[in-house]
């Protein structure tokens, strides 16, 4: 059940949904009933929202000794001769003759082949992967919007406006227990459209004594979206005495980007939030075989296609699977055949853990996961279907599912002044928050359309599933994110445990 601050705040919220819906109109009710006695929780003051709602592998690998040369040294005895050099060229590398015939490869691929025959041998899957998403020509979140119905995947907030607002939530609730600080950096990392943290400063706009204290620092490294995230927030440029400011007009917020969680300027306490950024960090994987753990790479085939291979030495990453199983116990080794590890999670986590050590805060994180060694989860998706990893890179989100317990170790392992709760589900999280509550206050203020979209929002978030009350095209089913998706908090020890981990 709801209790203190987050209850005041939830009962703050206006029961006013925004914009249009999806889906036909019907008068089913949510499949979770609410009594309405609680409805009496709300206030009727609106506020509006813009928001709508894996190949075999072998073995494989090139290894060519470079052998040095010797360059002849000059004796006394020669000292009046003529000095001759005999340089062996034969085992320079010789391009092949350059062709006229167009190629149907994408510039990432070339590249990508590139770096492969340069080295003459295998790339990391961690390697392609980063090169595949971030890469600063070609990767596939640089120039382009890829949310939505109309590009390759749906995130919670472009669900329902009733993610973001819980997430508001959470974070008042949270700067509650700091001590209402008088500034705090909120800063979320891979923003998307800006869709989340629109909500948020919606849902939060009563509340201006926590809304003046923010400085918001988005940490997004692609052009594209930044802009996207520009007009998301309604930010206009104002000329200061120092130059000039970024505010967002929805509740007049400084507004930064940043490359990097490192590039966001310390001293003030911090709220960070982190919602589907974890599963797309690079990962390494791993695969027993009879010589023991080998690192999995790509590799080019004979007809230049990318294929799965499996290093046949030691990777300077094992590093990393060492310590991963020194978190494990050896029942659950036992049990895997493959082992995804994520270096740079751990070494975000560290410095989340630096930084509420040293500054106060929190942090808040929401993905697909589970909470221990994660196998062999890594997937392709382009237009809101799997597709194979290696096919056109570049074209498709490559990401993986979030192995908490790593998260939780790495913090815990950076600082002895933070603690860390959960992970719990999506569903136990915004339920407690007070979800079922603000869809019932939601519904008593919209549209039939609107209804429908609320239901079709709600049951994606929450819902463990297909829907039950669908009556659409079955290939439209909403499938709920409630069990599939986690939540973890990373906090000072000084603020006590965070609303809902009690």
């Amino acid at each position: 059940m709801l209790r203190g601050p987050a209850a005041a705040l939830l009962r703050r919220l206006a029961p006013r949904v925004s914009g249009g819906g999806c889906g036909g109109a019907t008068r089913r009710r949510l499949p979770i009933p609410i009594a309405p006695s609680l409805l009496a929780r709300f206030s009727s003051a609106p506020t509006t929202s813009s928001s709508s709602p894996p190949p075999s592998s072998s073995a494989a690998g090139r290894d060519e000794d470079a052998e040095d040369e010797e360059l002849p040294t000059l004796s006394n005895s020669d000292a009046g001769a003529p000095l001759s050099i005999s340089v062996d060229r034969s085992g320079l590398y010789n391009p092949p003759e350059h062709s006229h015939e167009p190629s149907s490869d994408s510039e990432l691929v070339k590249h990508l082949k590139s770096i492969i025959k340069f080295r003459s041998g295998p790339i990391s899957v961690a390697e392609y992967m980063e090169e595949v998403l971030t890469n600063p020509q070609s990767g596939f979140y640089i120039n382009r919007d890829v949310f939505g119905e109309s590009g390759d995947f749906i995130t919670s907030p472009e669900v329902s406006q009733m993610f973001g607002e819980m997430v508001g939530v959470w974070a008042m609730c949270l700067w509650e227990q700091m001590g209402q600080p008088e500034k705090v950096n909120l800063v979320e990392l891979g923003p998307g459209r800006g869709t989340l943290l629109a909500d948020l400063l919606r849902g939060s706009a009563k509340f201006a004594n926590f809304t003046k204290a923010l400085n918001i620092n988005l940490v997004e490294c692609s052009p594209t979206l930044q802009k996207i995230q520009y007009n998301t927030l309604k930010c206009e440029d104002e000329l200061v005495d120092d130059g000039k400011r970024t505010v967002s007009k929805l509740c007049g917020t400084p507004v930064c980007w940043h490359a990097s969680l490192e590039q966001v300027p310390s001293g003030s306490p911090t709220i960070i939030i982190a919602h589907e950024f974890y599963d797309a960090l690079p990962i390494h994987q791993f695969q027993k075989a009879s010589r023991g753990w080998c690192e999995k790479m790509v590799d080019l085939a004979e007809d230049s296609s990318f294929r799965f291979v499996l290093s046949p030495h030691p990777t300077a990453s094992l590093i990393y699977l060492s310590k991963r199983c020194g978190w494990a116990s050896s029942e659950e080794l036992e049990k895997v055949e493959h082992i995804e590890v994520c270096p740079k999670g751990m070494e975000l986590t560290e410095q989340i853990a630096d930084r509420i050590s040293s500054d106060g805060g929190g942090a808040l994180i929401i993905d697909y996961g589970k909470n221990g060694i994660v196998s062999d989860s890594l997937q392709a998706i382009r237009k809101h279907k799997f597709v194979h990893i290696l096919d056109d890179p570049g074209s498709a989100d490559l990401s993986a599912y979030v192995d908490f317990a790593s998260i939780r170790h790495s913090a815990l392992e950076a600082s002895d002044d933070i603690s860390v709760h959960g992970p719990m589900t999506q569903s136990q999280f915004l339920g407690s928050l007070g979800i079922n509550f603000r869809v019932e206050a939601l519904l008593q203020n919209c549209t039939e359309e609107q209804a429908e979209s609320l239901r079709t929002g709600y049951w994606r978030l929450v819902g463990d599933g297909e829907a039950p009350f669908w009556e659409g095209p079955e290939d439209q089913t909403p499938i709920g994110m409630g069990t599939r998706y986690l939540a973890m908090a990373i906090v000072n020890k000084k603020q006590g445990t965070p609303v809902p981990f009690e």
